[in-house]
C-alpha cells in the first residue's frame, strides 16, 4: 500500500511543548516506510508557540480552526486531507518504530477494515501507574470484543491513536458535533462500524503523556473514560460535557479548564 497517500492529522491546541517530537516520531515512519504522505497540524487557536514550531519543520501544514474544541478541530483537519487513508494522532503522542508499518499491513491484509486504533503507553507515569493502565487496556480490549462480536452495538476507537479510510469516514457522516471531547472516538466507531469493520489491536500501541492521570488521578481518569464509552454505545450520547485541557509546560504540568 506504499503508492497510496496517507494523511497525518495532529490537532493542536497549546502545544508547544510536545508538538516537536510528535512531529518529528511521524516522520520518522514516513521515511521508514517510504510512503506517500502528508502531515497536517491543526492549531485550535493557540496562543503559545505550537504554530511557530509546527510551522517551522519542512513539509508541516498548518490549519486553523478557531472554534475549540478537539472534535472541530479534527474535523477541520480531516476535511483538509488528500490522503486515502487518515491518521489521527495527538499533539502529545509518539509514533514509536514500526507504527506505520503495521497498520498499512492490516489494510492490506483486510481490504475491507475501515478503521484501525491501539492503545497507548503513558510513557511518563511511574511504572505502577503504567501497570495499571495496561490492565485497564485489556480490560477495554476484551470488553471491545463483547461491544463488536457479541453485541454489534460498535467497536472501539483511541481517539490520538486511530487511522481510518477518509471515504468510510465521509460515508459514516464525520465527526459528529455533539461531541467535543469524552465519546468522540467511541462515537464515531460506533457509526464507523455500520459502514465496515472496525479493528481496536494491541499490535498498535502509540507512546503518550500521561498527564491527564496525572492531574485528575488514575482511578478518577479511568473511570470516566469508562462510564463515557458504555454511554456513548448505549445511549449515542456524552456523559461528561466538560473537560480540562491539560498541558505540559516547560515548567511542568499545567491545566485550565474549558
Amino acid at each position: 500500500m506504499s503508492d497510496l497517500l496517507i494523511s497525518f492529522v495532529v490537532p493542536a491546541f497549546n502545544e508547544e511543548a510536545l508538538i516537536a517530537s510528535c512531529l518529528a516520531a511521524i516522520q520518522a515512519e514516513i521515511a521508514r516506510t517510504g510512503c506517500r504522505a502528508e502531515i497536517i497540524v491543526v492549531d485550535n487557536n493557540s496562543s503559545d508557540g505550537t504554530r511557530r514550531i509546527a510551522s517551522s519543520i519542512p513539509g508541516v501544514v498548518i490549519v486553523d480552526e478557531p472554534q475549540r474544541g478537539l472534535v472541530q478541530a479534527r474535523r477541520a483537519g480531516c476535511l483538509a486531507a488528500n490522503g486515502e487513508l487518515i491518521a489521527n494522532i495527538d499533539a502529545d503522542t509518539i509514533l514509536p518504530e514500526g507504527w506505520l508499518q503495521t497498520a498499512l499491513g492490516e489494510f492490506s491484509r483486510s481490504p475491507d477494515l475501515v478503521a484501525l486504533s491501539g492503545p497507548c503507553i503513558y510513557y511518563d507515569l511511574p511504572r505502577s501507574a503504567q501497570f495499571v493502565a495496561a490492565v485497564y487496556y485489556r480490560i477495554a480490549f476484551a470488553t471491545y470484543l463483547l461491544v463488536r462480536f457479541v453485541l454489534g452495538a460498535g467497536s472501539m476507537l483511541q481517539g490520538g491513536n486511530f487511522i481510518v479510510s477518509k471515504s468510510a469516514l465521509e460515508a459514516a457522516g464525520g465527526f459528529n458535533s455533539d461531541f467535543r471531547f469524552y465519546g468522540e472516538d467511541t462515537d464515531l466507531a460506533r457509526r464507523l462500524s455500520k459502514v465496515g469493520p472496525v479493528k481496536f489491536s494491541l499490535r498498535l500501541p502509540a507512546l503518550s503523556s500521561g498527564r491527564r492521570f496525572v492531574a485528575e488521578g488514575l482511578i478518577r481518569a479511568g473511570v470516566r473514560y469508562a462510564v463515557n464509552y458504555v454511554w456513548t454505545i448505549f445511549f449515542k450520547q456524552p456523559f461528561t460535557l466538560t473537560w480540562l485541557d491539560i498541558r505540559h509546560p516547560s515548567g511542568g504540568f499545567g491545566c485550565g479548564r474549558q
